[in-house]
């Protein structure tokens, strides 16, 4: 092709991408990428300024911005609108204490030490979503490791109104949180969609406060790239997995502090609460939410209960992958064939497994009739079971399988 053929050529696909005006791009960018995966988008351009070669001039021949007036709108605009004032920034505020001179030079002049002076300071900052009001009073649910270790919460609204809040109940297993606020600025709550009936590839929407409230309102898109994943997380931050989250996985952008957000879909419902995302150099736009259908069922027994109620069995617990083949002989007395269960630690005075005869150094195999793996494997299936349900546990003692029924009791129960 010759070069005056390639430069006609560049010249009609110029024309044809400045036919839209250079104004548009600014605004409708991200609506762009929204209608290829959400379905289209609708804009509105109506001007009759004049432009030539040289750009647009006023009469002095001075560049001059257009009278342009761009009215875009999308699904994902619309979503947005829906709940977008519904989605808050918290901020958690921990004591820092601020010694006096007593305490760097060792007294005042009478020889007393002067006091220290202790003042809230923000520690850290994350997302939440307002999700009901109820009169004077509005709830917000946002992350547990957002408000742990607080002094005090503050939240953030989208209008910059700032108000205390009091922590309702938390849960460290489902990373929740409730909060509760004046709702005397609140102007809408968000409402909940169903996280079942998701399909993988559908847009989901990201709204939060990622690296604080400086970046507050963030609004990022992607789609839903999986559900029902299972991902290690460290609970206690010790740097050992104890527990396997369930979330949804989405490429929307989700950042440090955009913890407690929303995640939306194209109707404008919350089908998520952001959680999480896998950050190495290697690795890019792998986020997780906790999903919709069981945020709802967490919030409301902390809303009603300030906790989770669960069953628990009363041992301490170790993976017997952690234990040296030498100490699984000589201690345990497995047989060579298990390689997979979990050893019972100490045991507490009246728990269920104390009544159902289980003993230090039993090893469990079975839990109502479920392999158990590991201590994550086994957390799962008693959080799963009801108080008062009586449970079939298979377990080694000294070698030789047995077997017991134990009646599934909580935390408050034991003595």
């Amino acid at each position: 092709m010759s070069q005056n053929n390639k430069k006609s050529t560049n010249e009609t696909k110029f024309k044809k991408r400045g036919s839209l005006k250079s104004g548009i791009l600014g605004g409708v960018i991200g609506g762009l990428v929204v209608a290829l995966l959400g379905g289209g988008y609708l804009y509105t351009m109506e001007s009759d300024t004049p432009t030539n070669s040289t750009g647009i001039v006023d009469e002095n021949g001075k560049v001059t911005t257009t009278d342009v007036s761009v009215n875009v709108t999308s699904e994902v605009t619309d979503a947005v609108a829906k709940v977008e004032d519904s989605v808050v920034s918290v901020v958690n505020m921990q004591e820092q204490n601020t010694e006096g001179f007593g305490g760097i030079f060792g007294s005042d002049s009478d020889g007393t030490n002067m006091s220290e002076d202790s003042s809230l300071q923000t520690a850290g900052e994350g997302s939440g979503v307002i999700y009901k009001i109820d009169g004077d009073t509005a709830y917000v649910v946002t992350n547990n490791h957002v408000i742990n270790e607080s002094d005090a919460v503050e939240v953030l609204m989208k209008d910059g109104t700032k108000v205390e809040a009091e922590i309702i109940g938390t849960d460290i297993w489902t990373d929740l949180a409730v909060l509760s606020i004046p709702s005397e600025n609140v102007t809408k709550a968000a409402t909940f969609g169903d996280s079942d009936s998701l399909t993988v590839g559908e847009p989901a929407i990201a709204i939060g406060s990622p690296l604080g409230t400086n970046f507050a309102s963030s609004v990022t898109q992607g789609i839903i790239s999986a559900k029902n994943r299972s991902v290690d997380t460290d609970i206690n931050g010790d740097g050992v997995i104890d527990w396997e989250m369930t979330a949804l996985q989405t490429d929307a952008a989700i950042n440090p502090g955009n913890s407690g957000g929303a995640l939306i879909n194209i109707a404008g419902q919350v089908i998520g609460i952001n959680s999480m995302k896998i950050s190495t150099d290697t690795v890019e736009g792998m986020g997780f939410a906790i999903p919709s259908n069981d945020v709802v069922s967490i919030i409301n027994q902390l809303e009603t209960e300030g906790k989770v109620v669960r069953p628990v069995l009363g041992i301490s617990l170790l993976d017997i992958s952690q234990i040296s083949e030498q100490q699984q002989a000589s201690v345990l007395k497995l047989p060579k064939d298990v390689t997979a269960g979990v050893v019972v630690g100490q045991v507490q005075p009246d728990s269920a497994a104390e009544k159902g005869g289980l003993e230090q150094y039993d090893v469990i195999v079975k839990f109502n009739g479920e392999d158990v793996v590991d201590t994550i494997s086994l957390r799962k299936e008693i959080y799963k079971t009801e108080l008062g349900k009586e449970i079939e546990v298979e377990y080694y003692r000294n070698g030789k399988l047995e077997k017991t029924t134990i009646t599934m009791t909580d935390t408050e129960s034991i003595t």
